[in-house]
């Protein structure tokens, strides 16, 4: 698969490359010689990035996807030089290091993508480990190509999974499930993690690009303001008890009767027309 072509207004900074077209961001991971793992300086890219999408009325779906034959090989664990020479990360490392390192870094990628209010659809092109595999699973809508893999690699290099991935693979697939896949750090082909739940969608490798384009153009035809009120209640449902599930949900329709789409969507519906919503 190729990368997403930068055209008119669209913006690059090499490593991660960005475009918006027909009302879709699309966020390409560029590093395809070190498998995208991703550095500090490029997570906190796509970070901005999916909260540029949030705040952009012209945005009303995103997809994040990769060059080459990888999706996300994870976080990039190698030192950094600093500007004198030296190995960036070679001090004394003292308690509580590590938690905030977690908390500023991969957790706030993935909340990024579970909190960006527009919908995001991973376009999984080739393998995703660690970090990678939860970036394509904290996204609403996933596609996999078929020589896609998925691993969780963490225990490979005796570590605790991170970005947030005991909190998703549970919800996903079940806790028993989601121990396999950590406990072993098996490799998972693209139709297994069909099977299991993880993916929506499978498809050709020369498809994927054309399929989360299609998904994408749905979306960003969509009520959008609609889509982002039904994102937040079905993630807060999963830590929800009944009654709060229910407020939130009432709250919900609250909102959205507001929106200009709401009432379009019912004067189709009586006009027996279909519906032009524009995202407001």
């Amino acid at each position: 698969m190729t990368s997403s072509p930068v055209g008119p207004g669209g913006t690059s900074d090499s490593l991660i490359l960005h475009t918006t077209d027909n009302g879709v961001a699309w966020i390409t991971l560029n590093r395809p010689q070190a498998m995208h793992a991703l550095t500090p300086d490029q997570r906190e890219r796509i970070i901005s990035r999916l909260a540029e999408a949030s705040a952009d009325p012209a945005v009303r779906a995103v997809v994040i996807t990769a060059t080459g034959r990888a999706f996300c090989a994870g976080a990039d664990l190698r030192p950094r030089p600093d500007a004198d020479g030296s190995s960036s990360g070679s001090g004394e490392r003292v308690a509580g290091d590590v938690a905030r390192m977690i908390r500023q870094g991969a957790q706030q990628l993935i909340a990024a993508v579970m909190d960006c209010e527009k919908p995001v659809i991973a376009a999984v092109n080739g393998t995703a480990a660690g970090l990678g595999a939860h970036l394509a699973l904290a996204c609403d809508l996933a596609l996999a190509a078929e020589s896609a893999t998925f691993i969780e690699v963490f225990v490979r290099r005796g570590l605790v999974p991170d970005g947030g991935g005991a909190y998703l693979l549970p919800r996903l697939i079940g806790p028993q499930r989601a121990k396999e896949l950590m406990f072993f750090g098996d490799a998972l082909p693209a139709a297994e993690a069909e099977r299991l739940g993880l993916v929506n969608r499978v498809v050709p490798d020369g498809e994927l690009a054309k399929t989360a384009a299609a998904w994408a153009d749905r979306l960003a035809a969509g009520p959008t303001r609609a889509l982002a009120l039904t994102k937040q209640l079905v993630n807060a449902s999963l830590d929800s008890d009944r009654g709060a599930a229910f407020a939130a949900e009432a709250a919900a329709q609250e909102i959205n009767m507001t929106t200009a789409d709401a009432q379009e969507g019912v004067a189709a519906f009586v006009a027996r027309r279909t519906p032009e919503y524009r995202g407001r």
